[in-house]
């Protein structure tokens, strides 16, 4: 009984790996090949995670329009959360800039396959999955396509000229070990899919002057600082008086994420948020709602790089109060004691930043 194959592959990983930075680079692609994972609609087995690609198996094969509709959905959710990433972009890194520009090709083909069992889990073994991955190495000129071997193209009945609104087939061949394989291809016009809609943080514009401002300025190069504070992993290095911290260890922050501190056993939560800034100004933001007297509580911190190794920080944070007597309250306390914890807490990252 043919067994169905299908292998999305995410291109431009490995420029993408080699020139940005690490960290934010292995966060976006997690995040892509999780994206995958989860617009898997023909109930496909994941035999291999891949790096940059996922190997799917179904051990029949769907026919034609499902196929289709799995390749529509898989390219409508991957291209869906690159806008996500493009639009609610906050850390200025090569990584998180580049990312919108990686691209999806799927390669589907069909056959005889056997299987081996490693480490208790069963895999897909054979020659019909080694000219599945010859086929990642072609002639189609683009890095945005989908590939239909003639296996597959012969077994569900794809003609070779077949048209649609998003697909627009072409024959194409290449040589493996001396071997001709045979194949369709259509690349994928962005514009024909349907894009999901996508949690969007408005900016927000403060009302009136902030509660208090403070500056200070690190001799250390500014996406070093963005980084320490906009990722809350570094958070429990300097920030004090917060037992834990609860975030997706696997999201690049973001407009519109979200964590949670937990204080005394209070859990207070906070979305990223942002503002418009003089150009050269990068801004992160991050809100919380009804903290005792406060209505809401707005922090946020500009960065201006000064030279390649100094960074000024203006810390401008917004109290809003629950009432009058409140703001009474915060005017004379409150206030005071945002400001000494949160100028002691930056001189904290100073330290640390400077001397690492």
């Amino acid at each position: 009984m043919k067994s169905f194959l299908f292998l999305p592959d995410i291109s431009g990983f490995t420029e993408f790996i080699q020139s940005t930075e690490a960290e934010h680079s292995q966060h976006v692609i997690q995040e892509l090949l999780t994206i995958l994972i989860q617009s898997n609609i023909l109930d496909l087995e994941l035999a291999e995670v891949e790096g940059d690609a996922l190997f799917f198996y179904k051990e029949e094969v769907p026919t034609l329009e499902k196929i289709m509709a799995q390749v529509e959905h898989m390219y409508t959710a991957f291209y869906s959360h690159l806008e996500l990433l493009k639009n609610n972009r906050i850390c200025p890194c090569n990584a998180c800039l580049t990312a919108p520009n990686l691209e999806l090709k799927i390669i589907v083909h069909c056959g005889d396959i056997q299987f081996i069992n490693l480490q208790g889990k069963r895999k897909p073994f054979g020659t019909e999955v080694i000219q599945l991955h010859r086929l990642l190495k072609n002639s189609v000129d683009s890095n945005n396509y989908v590939l239909f071997t003639s296996n597959i193209q012969e077994d569900v009945g794809l003609a070779d000229n077949y048209k649609s609104k998003l697909f627009q087939f072409e024959s194409g061949s290449d040589i493996h070990d001396g071997e001709e394989l045979k194949y369709v291809y259509s690349t994928i016009n962005k514009e024909e899919l349907q894009l999901k809609p996508y949690s969007f943080a408005h900016k927000v514009q403060p009302k009136g002057s902030p509660t208090f401002t403070i500056d200070l300025e690190f001799d250390v190069p500014k996406l070093k600082v963005m980084e320490y504070v906009t990722n809350y992993k570094y958070r429990h290095e300097w920030s004090i008086g917060v037992d834990a911290y609860e975030f997706n260890e696997n999201e690049v922050t973001r407009e519109g994420s979200e964590h949670v501190c937990i204080i005394n056993g209070k859990h207070l939560n906070f979305v990223t948020i942002t503002k418009d800034a003089p150009a050269g100004i990068n801004v992160y933001g991050e809100s919380t709602e009804a903290v005792g007297p406060v209505k809401a509580v707005q922090n946020f911190y500009l960065f201006k790089t000064i030279n390649d190794n100094r960074t000024k920080v203006t810390i401008e944070v917004y109290i809003t109060p629950k009432n009058f007597f409140n703001s009474i309250f915060i005017a004379l306390v409150l206030k005071r004691v945002f400001k000494k914890t949160t100028l002691k807490n930056f001189l904290n990252l100073k330290r640390i930043l400077e001397q690492s």
